[in-house]
């Protein structure tokens, strides 16, 4: 059978099957060949061959007959895929010009669910510190587009510390590095309704083959699928399926695999088995290193607009909350001085952003520590002050007193009294006692770092 005819076939099972159920299981085919009136095809996937010998092989059958091909049946085998994770496809035989084969596939095409890139989240605008460089450095790797000895990159932080930057850096890079691969970014909500939205229209083989046959799949806030079985069920073996297959996954979340409660255990498992890796909280050098970097943007925009010493470091003390609030602090602060003609000075700073600056003060108390360390680690409010010595609340306890004499301005005796009227060598003891284990105990320094998130959150 020549391209010419398979060109004419495929033309005619466009109309015979529809645009979209041709685009989907016949057009990725590769005919072989025809020997002995048996037509053999290459199909991508195991999936993909099943389904279509099931629902298609009688149309490709009749229309090939119908453009004189001498054919007695349809026989569809898996293509063989040797080639390494992220690894360009192999070059196929291609049909006729009027096939949809002839149409190159990249991570910009249509028929991907995906959500919009936004363009300012590019490496050459993400500020690296010593909080997010192991996560920048992951991430360029993943973007270069070859194949990486982990899978999946799980990152994982708190609100405005750059996860979503990175992600959609990763994207914006493959576009424009690998156009061959192709490349989906969406949030787990969007995934959820996807996947709802394909089984209200009796579509759910479509999603499955369309999440399937991705060569970079990134899902951001994968917290979201927490407690919905059926989204979570989807999205496991899609994982699954996606890693067999060498392709590359990325994954965010608020917090680590292990932390994601009602998340299934083989789901935390399978995420925890690439590299997981903290965004780490902005510290000051940080903070200064992104206004700067902000303001340098600036200078185009208001290019009369001058900025007195010490302002931007005055704000990479007060607002440390997160890179978000940072970010809008400043664009706010460059406005109000362009609309009112003046120069951004510390006072007009103060000024403007009285708000915000009161905000950033917000003093985290002994009663909040008390409920979020109960929450964390399933124990009674009750028992984190009462006299109960047991090993699983008296660790809880030394926690919380940690964090209150290290996240408060109260003393030692003060906290003393919110413990159940403890003595303040209680205390001292309870809190020299956590500073030693964290040296040794990583599950430890990471309860503490996360509950630290939380409260200054």
């Amino acid at each position: 059978m020549t391209d010419e005819t398979w060109g004419q076939v495929c033309n005619q099972l466009q109309r015979a099957v529809g645009q979209n159920n041709f685009t989907t299981w016949i057009a990725p085919l590769e005919p072989v060949g025809l020997t002995d009136g048996v037509a053999s095809f290459h199909a991508p996937t195991k999936f993909m061959r099943d389904w279509v010998s099931r629902n298609f092989a009688e149309p490709i059958l009749r229309e090939m007959r119908s453009a004189g091909v001498i054919v007695e049946r349809v026989e569809i085998s898996v293509m063989k895929n040797t080639r390494p994770a992220n690894a360009a496809p192999a070059p196929t035989a291609r049909p006729a010009a009027s096939s949809p084969r002839h149409q190159p596939r990249t991570g910009s095409e249509e028929t991907l669910p995906g959500a919009p890139l936004d363009a300012r989240f590019t490496f050459d605008n993400f500020v690296v510190g010593k909080p997010n460089e192991l996560a920048h450095a992951a991430a360029k790797r993943v973007a270069e587009g070859g194949p990486v000895t982990f899978n999946p990159l799980f990152l994982y932080g708190g609100v405005g510390l750059g996860k979503t930057h990175l992600m959609h850096a990763i994207a914006h890079d493959l576009q424009v590095q690998r156009p061959d691969l192709r490349v989906l970014y969406l949030s787990a909500e969007q995934f959820m309704y996807r996947f709802v939205q394909a089984l209200r229209d009796k579509q759910i083989m479509d999603f499955k083959e369309m999440f399937r046959s991705i060569d970079v799949l990134m899902v951001d806030d994968v917290q979201f699928i927490a407690g919905k079985e059926s989204t979570q069920e989807e999205f496991f073996h899609t994982f699954n399926a996606l890693v067999d297959q060498g392709k590359q996954i990325v994954i965010s979340a608020d917090r680590a695999p292990g932390e994601i409660k009602d998340l299934e255990e083989r789901i935390k498992s399978r995420l925890s088995c690439g590299l997981v890796v903290d965004l780490h909280p902005t510290d000051y050098e940080l903070r200064l290193g992104i206004l700067q970097t902000k303001t340098d943007g600036y200078r185009n925009q208001y290019p009369d607009l001058q900025i007195a010493p010490g302002v931007l470091e005055f704000l990479a003390h007060r607002i440390t909350s997160n890179v978000r609030i940072l970010e809008g602090a400043l664009t706010r602060l460059f406005a109000y001085a362009s609309l009112i003609g003046k120069e951004i000075t510390l006072d007009l700073a103060q000024d403007c952003l009285k708000d915000q600056l009161r905000q950033s003060e917000r003093k985290v108390t002994v009663e909040e520590i008390l409920r979020k360390v109960a929450e964390h680690y399933n124990v009674r409010l009750s028992d984190l002050v009462g006299p109960k010595r047991l090993r699983a609340i008296a660790r809880p306890r030394q926690v919380a007193m940690f964090l209150s004499k290290s996240l408060t301005t109260r003393s030692l005796p003060d906290i003393g009294r919110r413990f159940g009227g403890r003595d303040h060598t209680t205390i001292m003891h309870g809190i020299r006692k956590i500073e030693e284990l964290r040296a040794s105990d990583t599950q430890l320094a990471e309860d503490i770092d996360l509950l630290r998130r939380l409260l200054e959150s």
